[in-house]
């Protein structure tokens, strides 16, 4: 247990909110230095306020949002200490057993939402306040969960810049805000898929993360083979960075184009595709619509001239995109998954052990890939800032994206688009364009139901915080403690109870990094202990169980801490997440619907199907 300590400025702040909080009055002259001041009151009257269980030390250095949350501490408890009879207490007199509500980015009281203004309220004796509620400071790169004693609002805007002190979610609430975009889906066409689970979880504001599935039967026939009819099974998770607009346009476009690509090599061929063919066609429906987002939006504005539209046609090339995209083929018992960035597909299987095995299905695709960095240097000799920390010209992380345009257009198309509609002035680096790719690299694995095969598909959010058999394994103990029960028989076949994670090379995995894949370095920053009885099943929907065990597990404090943290600060610590779980086997035989399974959704976010 680590003791709270905040020096200088915050130091200050803490020790006047004390004094405060006791009834210590100000009596300082005009002239008097604030630092005697404080020490003076430290020696008349102090307890300690903030009682901390928790601190979780970032491995970054904070910089600007340091200062900023730096200031949260200063200005927020120095108004607070100095302006206590300014805070509308008597309308906060219930609010510790209250939901928190959303405004703007800041969460709030219901009150403190309806307020308009600040009004005077009446004296309240301090030693009489007993109410204790969980609180969340950040500073210094650290955040500490903490108890305060009290009803004083602790969630207010301070100044102009919107500074706060945010009040803890309860475990309750934490849990309702995974949970709301979660959906899981039952598979009744005798496919060889029983299930889905999919579920998001925002960091930024608008969430960048984006994600589309859907089943395209294929009753086509082909030379030699009558019967040919199959199920077309996509499921796409689409990671954007610089803004939402290009992870947008892959929902609602890349399956169409890989499905139209599919469809002609099928047509085409006196007999079933070869592998290579069909790897092909995936990959000519990438670069197809990245070559409309980055180089048809450029001659649709030539063409247009207009300002106006300038915005709404480039931005989906501005901004950028990572994809995943698996592809199932219900006949052949085929999954074919294609992977342009750092989103991640793991692949678990039941062993004659009874445990689970873990096997990568993509790689992560940035400057820091050995495979991409050699790659790059070899398409652009003569350029050693290609790659600089693992980064794209020092800038992008991505190797392969939709969009990011600015890595892909000539010199000159930059410069007209700057000096006649807008955009940014070329990097200095810039002089072989592209740099970057949407081509994707495609894997092939034959998948056995009768092992009851699942996929484990996320943006890099997740595997930032689990390593690839912690996930397996995760999700093989979801299978476990949900047999026969929740699942409603899906997964009756597999029973028993393991200590651990019930995965194979699980501790070989924590010591060495996989090729191609990097570590979860959000263990580190969040300071986590190895060992698998941090995590917890409590979800029906196993990528909420994900998530939860990504951020947490069992330590609550931990997981409300970092689902508390408003946006934009969040994103030091968690990444937008998307996770989708698709679970294969020899049931889901009935009429060939697609039904929304209720006990693993939220009914209230006013989902569809998706398939």
């Amino acid at each position: 247990m680590q003791a709270l300590r905040l020096t200088g400025r915050r130091d200050y702040a803490r020790r006047a909110i004390t004094a405060r909080q006791h009834g210590v009055r100000s009596t300082l002259a005009h002239n008097e230095d604030p630092w005697v001041r404080l020490q003076r009151l430290q020696q008349e009257r102090t307890q300690q306020l903030i009682q901390p269980v928790r601190i979780l030390e970032s491995a970054f250095l904070l910089r600007n949002i340091a200062t900023f949350f730096a200031g949260i501490i200063a200005a927020g408890g120095a108004y607070w200490a100095l302006n206590q009879d300014d805070f509308n207490r008597t309308a906060l007199a219930k609010a510790p057993t209250q939901p928190l509500t959303t405004l703007g980015n800041n969460l709030v009281h219901p009150e403190r939402a309806a307020a308009t203004g600040i009004s005077q309220a009446s004296s309240v004796e301090p030693d009489t306040a007993e109410t204790t509620r969980r609180a969340l400071v950040v500073a210094n790169g650290q955040f500490y969960a903490g108890d305060i004693v009290g009803d004083e609002p602790i969630s207010k805007e301070v100044d102009a810049s919107g500074r706060l002190v945010v009040e803890m979610l309860t475990p309750e609430q934490a849990t309702a805000k995974l949970r709301q975009n979660e959906q899981s889906y039952l598979i009744g066409r005798g496919a060889g898929v029983v299930r889905y689970d999919v579920t998001q979880l925002a960091s930024n504001n608008p969430i960048e993360d984006d994600h589309a599935e859907r089943i395209v039967p294929y009753n086509g026939t082909v030379a030699g083979d009558a019967d040919s009819k199959s199920d077309w099974m996509f499921w796409g998770v689409f990671d954007g960075h610089s803004g939402w607009t290009t992870s947008a346009k892959l929902r609602q476009a890349l399956i169409s184009f890989v499905t139209r690509e599919l469809n002609t090599t099928y047509s085409s061929s006196n007999s079933l595709p070869t592998p290579e063919a069909i790897d092909a066609a995936i990959k000519n429906g990438f670069n197809k619509l990245d070559y409309e987002i980055v180089h048809e939006s450029v001659n649709k504005l030539r063409k247009d001239g207009s300002k106006v539209k300038s915005a709404e046609l480039l931005s989906p090339a501005l901004s950028g995109s990572c994809a995943l995209l698996s592809f199932y083929d219900s006949q052949s018992k085929t999954l074919r998954v294609a992977c342009t960035g750092d989103s991640r597909a793991v692949l678990g299987r039941r062993s004659n052990s009874g445990k689970w095995v873990a096997t990568a299905l993509s790689e992560d695709f940035t400057g820091g890939t050995p495979s991409e960095d050699a790659r790059l240097r070899r398409e652009h000799p003569g350029e050693p800032y290609v790659t600089h920390n693992g980064r794209i010209l020092g800038g992008l992380e991505p190797s392969r994206a939709f969009g990011d345009a600015v890595y892909k257009w000539s010199l000159e198309t930059q410069r007209e688009l700057k000096s006649k509609f807008f955009g940014r002035t070329p990097s200095p680096q810039l002089k072989t364009p592209p740099y970057v790719t949407a081509e994707p690299v495609v894997t092939t694995t034959k998948i056995m139901p009768e092992k009851g095969d699942f996929v484990v598909m996320a943006t890099d959010g997740l595997w930032e915080c689990l390593t690839n058999e912690e996930v397996v394994g995760l999700v093989g103990q979801w299978i476990e403690q949900n047999s026969g029960t929740a699942s409603k028989g899906l997964f009756s076949s597999f029973f028993g109870n393991s200590t651990g994670l019930p995965v194979e090379n699980h501790s070989a995995a924590k010591k060495s990094n996989q090729d191609g894949q990097r570590a979860p370095v959000r263990q580190q920053q969040y300071q986590i202990t190895a060992g698998d009885e941090r995590f917890v099943v409590e979800d029906k929907n196993a990528a909420s169980h994900l998530v939860r065990n990504a951020l947490g597990g069992k330590d609550r404090d931990m997981f409300t801490a970092l689902l508390t943290l408003p946006a934009p600060f969040s994103r030091r610590y968690r990444d937008d997440l998307t996770v989708e779980v698709i679970f294969f086997g020899e049931g889901g035989k009935g009429g060939g619907d697609v039904v929304q399974n209720q006990e693993a959704s939220n009914m209230n976010a006013g989902a569809k199907p998706k398939l």
